[in-house]
């Protein structure tokens, strides 16, 4: 029998309070390898009651203590990252090296977290004789993060280490389509000593999100999905009075100038597109192409038609997302553009039987309002658009409805310089397709990509999980008389 899976409230797996659920499969062959519950207010309830008896006694921890079990957390991982890796693998679709790289890349955030007591501390100043000004943070008690099924490890490592460090609890609800890597992590912040309680997993679709958006006892929501459900959620959880920031969805520019070097620009277009199978906001999705460079636009074509099912690239997430992406190709022609590489040719039989498979797909001379130059396809397609100019580019990347990131191929500081200036998006590469920022730099983007200010890792993370309390004492008499006697 398939295996149904618990919530993790308390320091335990529970079984849920629901009746309905719904099929876990294997990407890569359409397997059913679990059974996720689609879990309701009573279940949420349980969370939140257990979350909160749990949080003062973790808020009252010295900081110092707390980041101990991140610190034990961070040498779990890495102990079982290979093991962790192929949960990833099974769930998703990604390959071995993508699930090890998100795992890697989640080991950093939590390393930024162990920084806490250097990077939180709090601001001591004498604003006056005898008088003391300091700062002091606190947490806002019981919060809660809601992830996508595209890095179920790595993304809630966004957001659990920090927002445990500065003295919340946390519950996780994990996107429905890849559940398995939150219990993952409920067991490794288990072993690594965290207090029964402080952090919970429960599952559920839109109900449970609909639920924690609105629950009294939940203070502040974090969120990564596609722009519709963060516009959404940004919504009702601000109508509810909660803090919230709500990463959306992207459609990423790669501008391609006549200088850039051939050979670092077509390897890195197409790692871009098609890593993670495309299902990921920091995915090329369109290439401005400027002037005189069809041998770097035939280059990645050329690559793109040799890549293979299964080693090169992984399968997408559901037959839902392959039907969606395969109806992109099929209309290529509509608007104008041309299918100069269709992914549905490039499965090869070696892929197993079952799976979502579509190899890239490139869209040639679309326009830049062709639908593929619009949407979100999240799936391993490039959409090419000529531009005779930088300025015509720069203009069509302006009007971009999202603002997630964009990158520039070059060999000239100037272009470089005057497109990082004028780029509309959060996160900004020069020769790099994923610009990905680095702990302690943030990740974030402008527009339609994120609901809520500030960035969801780094510095503006710290202050979404807490609250500042300032302090003004005074131990002796004053000599002066002034508004503060």
């Amino acid at each position: 029998m398939t295996e149904k899976l618990k919530n993790y409230i308390g320091g335990e797996l529970v079984s849920a309070q629901a009746d309905e659920a719904l099929p876990v499969t294997n990407p890569a062959t359409g397997e059913t390898i679990a059974e996720v519950p689609l879990c309701g207010g009573a279940d949420l309830d349980r969370a939140v009651a257990a979350a909160a008896a749990a949080q003062t006694g973790w808020a009252e921890t010295p900081m110092k203590d707390r980041v101990q079990v991140l610190f034990r957390m961070k040498r779990i991982i890495e102990r079982e990252q290979d093991r962790l890796a192929e949960v990833v693998v099974r769930e998703n679709g990604k390959t071995r090296a993508e699930a090890l790289g998100s795992i890697i890349r989640g080991v950093e955030c939590i390393e930024y977290a162990t920084s806490l007591p250097q990077t939180a501390c709090d601001k001591v100043l004498m604003v006056g004789q005898g008088v003391e000004c300091r700062t002091q943070r606190s947490p806002l008690g019981v919060v809660a993060g809601i992830t996508p099924f595209n890095f179920p490890f790595m993304v809630p490592l966004w957001m659990v280490p920090l927002a445990l460090g500065t003295g919340n609890a946390f519950i996780l609800k994990p996107s429905e389509q890849t559940p398995l890597g939150g219990l993952e992590i409920a067991a490794i912040l288990e072993e690594a000593g965290l207090p029964a309680g402080v952090f919970s997993v429960v599952h559920g679709g839109r109900e449970m999100v609909e639920g924690i958006c609105a629950h009294p006892g939940i203070a502040a929501v974090g969120f990564v999905g596609s722009t519709k459900v963060a516009r959404t959620v940004h919504a009702r959880s601000c109508t509810a009075g909660k803090r919230v920031r709500a990463l959306g969805g992207a459609k990423n520019h790669l501008i391609v100038v006549p200088d850039a070097n051939a050979e670092m620009t077509a390897s890195n277009v197409v790692a871009s597109v098609t890593g993670c199978c495309g299902q990921r906001c920091m995915a090329a999705s369109v290439l401005l192409a400027v002037g005189e460079v069809d041998h770097i636009v035939d280059d990645i074509v050329g690559r793109f038609r040799k890549m293979r099912a299964g080693v090169d690239f992984g399968p997408v997430i559901s037959a839902a997302a392959l039907e969606r992406i395969a109806g992109y190709c099929a209309r290529a022609a509509d608007g104008g553009a041309e299918l100069v590489v269709d992914g549905r040719e490039l499965v090869s039989p070696d892929a197993p039987a079952g799976g979502h498979w579509i190899g890239p797909c490139v869209i040639d001379h679309a326009t830049p309002e062709h639908e593929a130059s619009c949407d979100e396809i999240f799936g391993p397609t490039l959409t090419i658009i000529r531009c005779k100019t930088l300025d015509e580019a720069l203009e069509i990347e302006n009007g971009n409805a999202y603002g997630n990131a964009a990158a520039v191929y070059t060999s000239s500081g100037l272009v470089a310089q005057e497109f990082a200036h004028r780029a509309a998006a959060g996160m900004i590469g020069v020769n790099i397709g994923v610009p990905v920022p680095r702990e302690p730099f943030a990740f974030g983007g402008w527009h339609d990509s994120i609901f809520g200010e500030g960035d969801i890792t780094g510095p503006g993370a710290i202050d979404f999980w807490t609250r500042m309390k300032k302090i003004t004492t005074k131990w002796q008499a004053q000599k002066q008389t002034n508004w503060m006697s």
